[in-house]
């Protein structure tokens, strides 16, 4: 089965090379969100003195995925209300379809 895929025309390039644009943008201005919010916490604590380790990197990226997470599935981010099952369970088996396709994680499903 022949699996290629198609040529795209000269406007749809140019749709799909705006889109990637404004992914990598945005992207970027996540990371380095990411990145500003973990200095912060960290000089904040070492400017009160805190003996607390300051949260890595990885702890804002949850709290960013988390929100998102809700967000995609219709939720309020603060009170977990309102979100969609269906859209929540497409999206946590696409996640497990990620692992077991590039990782060799077997997409498990729970229940």
């Amino acid at each position: 089965m022949d699996q290629s895929c198609p040529v795209l025309t000269p406007a749809e390039r140019q749709v799909v090379d705006i889109l990637s644009r404004a992914d990598q943008a945005m992207l970027a201005t996540v990371r380095k969100a990411l990145a500003d919010a973990t200095t912060q916490a960290a000089e904040e604590l070492q400017a009160i003195g805190s003996r607390e380790t300051p949260p890595a990197y990885a702890y804002f990226a949850a709290v960013a995925h988390q929100n998102l997470f809700l967000l995609l599935c219709g939720a309020d981010p603060e009170t977990f209300e309102g979100g969609d099952p269906e859209v929540a369970a497409h999206i946590l088996d696409n996640g497990r379809k990620i692992a077991a396709h590039y990782w060799g994680h077997p997409a498990k499903t729970s229940g």
